[in-house]
């Protein structure tokens, strides 16, 4: 997976070892984060997160800049540093820049992309198809960078811009929500059937069939995640 800004500062600037033991912390947090073990809204310090993790405050400092970096992590002045959670109109506003740009991404991937790039395509839908979450309906937990569908068709657009905005700027704020929200019930087994159409459009070079099923797809999921957004919002508080 290609390195963000953030992470090519930080790979000039630190020591080697301090960067072995943030990349790992920061693999860690991520995780835990777009996986909902540490909470959208929940506060985190630098010393409980030092002594769970075992490791010293500099490089846990350098992987919170980086989940800062990525939007995963924001401070509030007076109160800290908290995992994010988006408001329901930020969060409408995230799907539908993703509607905007992801579709754009699929018609320039169908006129763009190679033979061996659309079978890589076909090779990660394999992969979630093996996966037995999946295969049961419990969820469709989508995995990270070159396993990641969104991911390989906004690489495959060929589009600079593109790649820096979804695969850099809001690439793990959108797995956070995408994962949490869409990665069980219903959804997945259709996100599956859709995410093969909008391949085939692609393999066929049909660019605009290619943009209004990915369009569809995300407004789909969009719809998917609001709805499930508000059922969060409205459940009583088990604390």
């Amino acid at each position: 997976m290609t390195l963000s800004h953030a992470d090519q500062k930080m790979d000039q600037s630190t020591p080697p070892e301090t960067r072995t033991l943030a990349e790992r912390v920061f693999h860690q947090l991520q995780s835990a984060i777009v996986r909902g073990e540490l909470a959208p809204g929940s506060r985190i310090t630098e010393p409980g997160l030092a002594a769970i993790y075992g490791i010293s405050r500099g490089p846990l400092r350098e992987a919170m800049r980086r989940l800062e970096a990525h939007r995963l992590i924001e401070r509030i002045p007076h109160v800290g540093a908290r995992v994010v959670k988006l408001t329901m109109p930020e969060l409408l506003e995230l799907f539908d820049v993703r509607e905007a740009l992801e579709s754009m991404a699929a018609r320039l991937a169908a006129e763009h992309m190679t033979p061996e790039e659309v079978a890589g395509l076909r090779d990660v839908l394999a992969v979630h198809e093996s996966q037995s979450d999946l295969q049961r309906g419990e969820a469709y937990y989508q995995r990270e960078g070159d396993l990641d569908f969104h991911y390989r068709i906004v690489k495959g657009s060929h589009n600079r811009m593109l790649v820096n905005l979804l695969c850099d700027d809001l690439y793990y704020l959108v797995r956070l929500y995408r994962t949490q929200f869409s990665a069980s019930g219903a959804r997945p087994h259709k996100a599956f059937v859709e995410h093969h159409r909008i391949v085939d459009a692609i393999e066929v070079g049909d660019a605009e069939l290619a943009e209004l099923l990915m369009r569809r797809h995300v407004a789909a999921s969009r719809a998917n995640v609001a709805e499930r957004y508000a059922a969060t919002l409205q459940a009583p508080d088990r604390g």
